[in-house]
């Protein structure tokens, strides 16, 4: 198949990517991720997993949330989970390997290219599952970074690996641009400078999001 003709599908696990792009000292422009993968393919869908803490009023991560739901991304949101550490500290994390993992299965069988943003082991078994059913995955992480972000087994189960860093040159985010590389147009706003910076994201998923 001509690979402009294949029906091409994105699961981004948002906090592992997130920590993937930070340990290699890049903010991502997620508007030109998708116009990246809109090259080589007819992209179908574009998932976007992050969990969200529900119980404040103003959550630093939901003027991201926000853009990328308003700008071409599917989000796929559910509320994080609060606990001590053993150091007495509160921890929220959040985990979204199931939303993404039945997602995935459900969408296989009418794509033909899965990319997937996560270094994470665990969903090794994940990818192979597709590609019992025929499809062709890609993983997007880093072993450039130390350490490593990205699982050596799902590295070697993928039938393509794109290394993070080597994307940067074409994904990342200019220094003051605002989210997707652009200022938000969005009708349903009044004052598009609600949407705040990157730099809120930067510290809630540092400071309080931690991958499960």
């Amino acid at each position: 198949m001509d690979r402009m003709q294949e029906r091409t599908a994105l699961f981004i696990d948002g906090s592992n990517l997130y920590a993937a792009a930070r340990a290699l000292g890049f903010d991502i422009d997620y508007k030109k991720l998708l116009d990246y993968f809109r090259r080589d393919g007819y992209l179908v869908r574009a998932f976007y997993y992050t969990a969200l803490i529900d119980d404040q009023e103003y959550s630093p991560i939901r003027p991201l949330v926000d853009w990328l739901d308003y700008n071409g991304y599917t989000m796929v949101t559910k509320p994080t989970k609060e606990y001590t550490d053993s150091a007495g500290r509160r921890k929220i994390k959040g985990n979204m390997d199931i939303e993404l993992a039945v997602d995935m299965m459900e969408l296989a069988d009418t794509l033909d290219h899965i990319v997937l943003f996560s270094g994470d082991g665990d969903f090794r078994r994940l990818v192979d599952a597709v590609q019992r059913r025929g499809r062709r995955v890609t993983v997007v992480s880093t072993i450039k970074s130390s350490p490593p972000m990205v699982a050596d087994e799902l590295r070697r189960q993928a039938d393509t690996f794109i290394e993070l860093a080597d994307l940067s040159r074409e994904i990342a985010r200019e220094s003051g641009h605002r989210h997707g590389g652009q200022r938000q147009q969005d009708n349903r706003r009044d004052n598009d400078d609600d949407y705040d910076d990157y730099g809120d994201y930067d510290d809630y998923a540092e400071d309080e999001l931690q991958p499960a």
